[in-house]
């Protein structure tokens, strides 16, 4: 058998350069794709075949996939959506615009390369296609509008994806992390200040209190807070498995809101929600 290959995005840091470096040491054939250049040839440097992929740049897309199916004679087994970012504020704050780029990074970009790997695996017979969501994919706290959106619209894509493609050898997975090790915070924080205007938003003094404290101020860690590498479990498993679940979930924040929505009530639910 000829080996497996995946193509992985968001691979700078985090959730991705950990897939990355745990599939290649499973033996899979990586392509560990990055959206700036300049990490791209970090990878690279560490024996990596790392196409430029940005998810907000269609042109990306389709280059980085062609690349990816140049070397692997046309075939692929399987792409790990990944990349995403936050944009944190109050939903009233966050202009229009800032949804847009949030969505055009998070999510349109997945569908189009998702719908670019479909018919390569229609045509070998085979493929699996995992979307890394989140815990905010299936509950929502405040100030993570633009994220909680992003995640939401992509389970409701891939589920239906998953249904439609159940006439076919493809499998669609969905993996649904909580707080995981990552460079997600200090990204965050680029956005917020491309975007929200806090000291404007008649919130100022809750931005104050609450969502400034949590973004700029290093407390201790997070107590349910896991390595990426716990994700990578996860992900081998629904890459290799005969029978893979159609939802992984990972940390015990995501099992526990899991539980929650389905024995509570919505006002409930709302109220541990705004504990966040």
């Amino acid at each position: 058998m000829s080996q497996k290959s995946v193509l992985i995005t968001g691979c700078s840091s985090g959730i991705g350069y950990a897939s990355a470096v745990g599939l290649r040491d499973a033996g899979w054939q990586v392509f560990a794709s990055c959206r700036q250049e300049h990490d791209c040839a970090r990878l690279r440097s560490e024996g990596f075949v790392s196409p430029l992929i940005d998810y907000a740049d269609t042109a990306t897309v389709t280059s980085g996939l062609a690349e990816v199916l140049d070397a692997t004679d046309g075939t692929l087994h399987a792409v790990f959506n990944n990349g995403a970012f936050g944009t944190p504020g109050a939903v009233e704050d966050l202009p229009t615009d800032a949804l847009r780029a949030i969505f055009e990074a998070n999510f349109f970009g997945w569908h189009e390369l998702t719908r670019q790997v479909i018919p390569v695996m229609r045509a070998q017979g085979h493929g699996r296609i995992v979307q890394c969501s989140s815990v905010l994919g299936f509950v929502t706290m405040p100030w993570r509008g633009a994220y909680n959106a992003t995640k939401f619209a992509l389970e409701g894509l891939t589920h239906t994806l998953r249904i439609e493609m159940r006439d076919t050898p493809i499998h669609v997975i969905l993996i649904e992390p909580g707080p995981i090790e990552s460079k997600f915070r200090t990204n965050a924080i680029l956005q917020f200040e491309r975007w929200v205007d806090w000291e404007a938003s008649p919130r100022a003094e809750q931005y104050r209190t609450k969502l400034l404290r949590k973004l700029y101020k290093k407390g201790g860690p997070d107590p349910f807070e896991l390595p990426a590498e716990a994700v990578v479990k996860k992900l081998r498993h629904a890459l290799e498995s005969n029978a893979p679940k159609s939802a992984y979930l990972v940390t015990t924040p995501t099992y526990l809101m899991a539980a929650a929505r389905r024995i509570l009530p919505m006002r409930a639910m709302d109220w541990v929600l705004s504990r966040g």
